[in-house]
């Protein structure tokens, strides 16, 4: 952040100024969404905030990189960091940036995590990444209750943690509504993510055939095919597109649990094109 360039956007850094804002528009009646990232924003994030916009007479955009949901292995370093251009772009969205340091968000002394299961155990992000809920989850309850909104918007993109943090929600009794937004794609399909900039030119050009191979799935397992078969083919056509796949699971769309005939469900994705890892997701309707 540089202090000498304006902000386009209220900037809060700390807890006690957050609250100071929120205490003031709560004073006017005033209703608060707050929409949890990690900065990098793109379009996906900017359909989320106003999407809060729709919800709430006032919308808080929290903007930290949480080093608790990176494994040592991962791109905590690496994650791309563009304060200036986010609050640009959220200037004529929201009202307020909070943008804490880690030591505001993890003080020294600090050793409470949360402990998850259920559909943080579920065998899908989880099995690739076996800290990450735990700090997605620890670190999205510490912005809930600081901000107290009525109600916190995050992307379906992201399907494995939006249903870990509206369960999360529902076990602490957090009075806060949890609401998904629909994934952003681009032109041709692929899903808006801010490490789709890692791409080089000839992965992005192959990058949207995973959307394009969970629809086929998708298709056949509506037509009547069976559900190994179909998922197999899928496996083998993105391996085949030069795809190094960790999953592709179709489950409950609830729960997260394998699927069963009846149910609402979810094709699940996770692959890695070159050093780029895509995560994936898409409705399915119920086997017939």
């Amino acid at each position: 952040m540089n202090s000498e360039r304006p902000s386009p956007i209220a900037v809060a850094g700390t807890v006690v100024e957050l609250r100071g804002h929120v205490a003031a528009w709560r004073t006017a009646g005033e209703s608060v969404a707050l929409v949890p990232t990690m900065g990098a924003l793109h379009e996906g994030h900017l359909s989320l905030v106003r999407m809060a916009r729709e919800q709430a007479e006032r919308v808080v955009v929290s903007i930290f990189v949480n080093p608790t949901q990176f494994s040592p292995n991962e791109d905590l370093a690496r994650y791309p960091r563009t304060f200036e251009a986010d609050c640009a772009a959220l200037g004529p969205l929201a009202d307020l940036v909070f943008a804490p340091a880690a030591e505001t968000m993890y003080p020294p002394g600090s050793c409470t995590m949360i402990q998850l299961e259920g559909p943080a155990t579920a065998g899908l992000e989880d099995r690739f990444r076996p800290t990450h809920f735990t700090g997605v989850a620890t670190v999205v309850a510490k912005l809930l209750v600081q901000c107290l909104p009525d109600v916190a918007i995050f992307g379906e993109k992201d399907y494995q943690q939006l249903k870990v943090i509206m369960r999360m929600a529902q076990d602490l009794f957090l009075p806060v509504r949890i609401l998904g937004g629909e994934t952003v794609r681009e032109a041709d399909g692929l899903a808006m993510s801010s490490r789709n900039r890692y791409l080089a030119a000839r992965e992005r050009a192959v990058a949207p055939r995973l959307h394009a191979q969970m629809q086929a799935c998708a298709k056949a397992l509506q037509t009547g095919s069976n559900p190994d078969r179909a998922l197999a083919a899928a496996e083998e056509n993105l391996a085949a597109d030069g795809f190094a796949l960790d999953y592709l699971a179709l489950r409950d769309a609830a729960t997260l649990a394998p699927a069963a005939p009846g149910a609402a469900l979810r094709l699940l994705a996770a692959a890695r094109l070159g050093g780029t890892r895509l995560i994936d997701n898409i409705p399915v309707m119920p086997l017939p």
